[in-house]
């Protein structure tokens, strides 16, 4: 590899420069999925990923394994975001992955659950959050999210409320998609007996509720880069 690593990359540049490769924008990170047929080549895949990636590796590259697939995850870690670097490594990647008869492809498993908190007063709740879930901080920000250390469950983020939102739920679920999942997803949720509270910001987000309105917002990494 011999792309410098620059400074983060805005989505549209970001998602252009995988182009047809399998990889999706998702919150803030590169994905694809890989199908296999046994966990036994799902190693093998990870390994060869890996391999290739080199020094790389360990700030860039996330890898879980299933018995039925493989999903990549590239990132610059320390600068939260996508880089010229990890475009390189996803391509790269990708060739890897082809050499042993195989594609990365993006799918409906490339999917970030966040949990996200209203809170009239952040510093005064988000120890509770902490402590609780025994997360990490994802920043030393105070009011910064909440992660999983070891990368498995949904971050936990905390939305200043500038009001009272009487008989509204105050924790909601963000589901953050590839952006070409996204309409069919919203689609399934209302034929599912959801109600669609709002779509001003969509493609950012839509806004859904189930029948007694607690809510999840669908997310893309579209509409963002203004």
């Amino acid at each position: 590899m011999d792309v410098e690593t620059g400074g983060a990359l805005r989505g549209t540049e970001a998602q252009d420069a995988v182009g047809d490769a399998g990889w999706r924008l998702v919150l803030g990170a590169l994905c694809a999925c890989v199908g296999v047929g046994s966990l036994v080549q799902a190693a093998e895949v990870a390994a060869r990923v890996v391999a290739d990636a080199g020094d790389d590796a360990d700030e860039h590259l996330r890898v879980d394994l299933r018995r039925d697939g493989v999903v990549l995850t590239v990132r610059t870690f320390a600068a939260g975001a996508v880089t010229a670097r990890d475009v390189a490594l996803a391509l790269s990647a990708s060739a890897v992955v082809a050499d042993l008869g195989l594609r990365t492809e993006s799918g409906a498993a490339l999917q970030a659950p966040e949990i996200a908190v209203d809170a009239s007063d952040i510093g005064a709740v988000r120890p509770f959050w902490r402590a609780v879930t025994g997360y990490a901080d994802e920043s030393a920000h105070p009011h910064a999210g909440l992660i999983d250390p070891l990368g498995r469950g949904p971050a936990v983020w905390f939305q200043q409320m500038t009001g009272t939102r009487p008989q509204r739920n105050r924790v909601h679920l963000d589901l953050s998609v590839p952006h070409d999942e996204a309409p069919s997803r919203v689609r399934a949720a209302l034929a599912a007996g959801g109600v669609l509270r709002s779509d001003a910001h969509a493609p950012a987000f839509w806004v859904l509720a189930d029948a007694e309105g607690n809510e999840v917002c669908v997310s893309t990494w579209q509409g963002r880069d203004g």
